[in-house]
């Protein structure tokens, strides 16, 4: 509880909230610079800022030389500890172990029943997107597609960016943030297969017969989970 007092407190400022969706959608190093030329705020008051977000484990940071010459610089990052506030408490990361742990054990019936809920998942968040509730797809212009998946996307905390060839014949995604990261650690195959089946979900609703491929997994050591559609 004491925990939770002290990240809601931190939070409460929304100059430091907006800086902590700021890191998580980058996944990546930030500078103190970085961060002050971004909210327009002098380097002081963005590094008390940082401080604070660091002080509650919601990240850390370490210094690196950036081979320009001059001092270190101190870079920031996303904590690997789950930030998670409920009132009162309830330990949805254990719900969740439970049941992928209980799909699994039911052998390739189980793993079958987990990628078809993944996929069914990924197409009702985008019907939910869809605007006016509108069903009928073919209405929809590429870049409405394109707007729609993203999101869609966001929505479901992936964090993407989404890319597509002049041609209109592919689209490429990387996800920065896996909202499944933690289980992916333990049961890599069951939960990347359900990742897939989410995003695959969500494309086949948008384009009709889609290839969807994954050239890169953030499991595999890979900086992103990158994918492609041919549309």
């Amino acid at each position: 509880m004491e925990q939770t007092l002290k990240i809601t407190n931190v939070l409460s400022d929304p100059t430091r909230y907006y800086i902590y969706q700021y890191v998580t959608k980058r996944q990546s190093e930030v500078t103190v610079q970085e961060i002050a030329d971004n909210f327009e705020i002098h380097p002081n008051v963005a590094r008390l800022h940082l401080s604070k977000l660091e002080d509650v484990h919601m990240l850390i940071s370490e210094t690196k030389k950036t081979g320009k010459g001059g001092r270190p610089s101190r870079l920031y990052r996303l904590s690997e500890e789950i930030i998670q506030l409920h009132f009162p408490f309830r330990d949805y990361q254990l719900l969740s172990k439970i049941a992928i742990e209980t799909m699994i054990s039911l052998g390739p019936v189980g793993k079958d029943a987990l990628y078809l809920t993944g996929k069914k998942y990924g197409q009702e968040l985008i019907y939910s997107q869809i605007p006016n509730n509108n069903k009928n797809i073919l209405d929809l212009s590429f870049e409405n597609k394109i707007e729609i998946l993203k999101d869609a996307a966001t929505l479901a905390g992936f964090y993407p960016e989404i890319t597509f060839n002049p041609e209109q014949t592919k689209v490429y995604m990387h996800v920065k943030n896996c909202p499944f990261k933690e289980l992916a650690k333990v049961h890599t195959d069951a939960v990347c297969d359900m990742h897939y089946a989410f995003l695959q979900g969500m494309f086949e609703v948008l384009f009709e017969g889609v290839e969807l491929e994954q050239p890169e997994n953030m499991m595999n050591g890979c900086e992103n989970c990158r994918y492609q559609a041919f549309v």
